[in-house]
């Protein structure tokens, strides 16, 4: 089995798509997870690459969000897009990256991930919340490189 099969289970993948869902439901925001076994680039730039290869820049408010792990590498981002970085602070990723960094040191992918996410639909909630007209404008699914 590769790293990348062995950081989470299926259940626990499926475990983080509910997580998405839940999520979702109190923002306009949209929240995707990129895993991958590894990459020469920085993560952060590699998370860039990733947001653009699935499309996440294509959303009405330009409200997406990417939590990009790097697995061999032990590497963490989370990207937001540009209608998020207009109105919140250079530091508004640091809670939630701290949540998801801490369970990974202790091997706590899955909760890390949860925990992250469920922290990035409150947070999203103050500057894009839920509109009724909303729809799911990208998939909830794990994609994986």
């Amino acid at each position: 089995m590769s790293k990348t099969e062995d950081f989470l289970t299926a259940q626990e993948e499926q475990e983080i798509v509910q997580a998405i869902v839940a999520a979702e439901k109190d923002t306009s925001g949209e929240i995707r997870v990129h895993i991958e076994e590894h990459t020469e680039k920085p993560p952060l730039e590699r998370a860039q690459e990733v947001f653009l290869a699935l499309n996440m820049q294509n959303t009405k408010d330009r409200n997406g969000v990417l939590f990009y792990v790097g697995v061999a590498n032990k590497h963490f981002a989370i990207l937001g897009d540009q209608g998020i970085n207009n109105v919140v602070g250079a530091d508004f990723w640091n809670s939630t990256k701290d949540i998801v960094i801490e369970h990974f040191k202790n091997n706590q992918n899955k909760d890390g991930l949860v925990k992250g996410i469920i922290e990035a639909g409150k947070r999203l909630k103050d500057y894009f919340p839920y509109q009724s007209d909303d729809i799911n404008e990208l998939p909830n699914e794990i994609s994986k490189g």
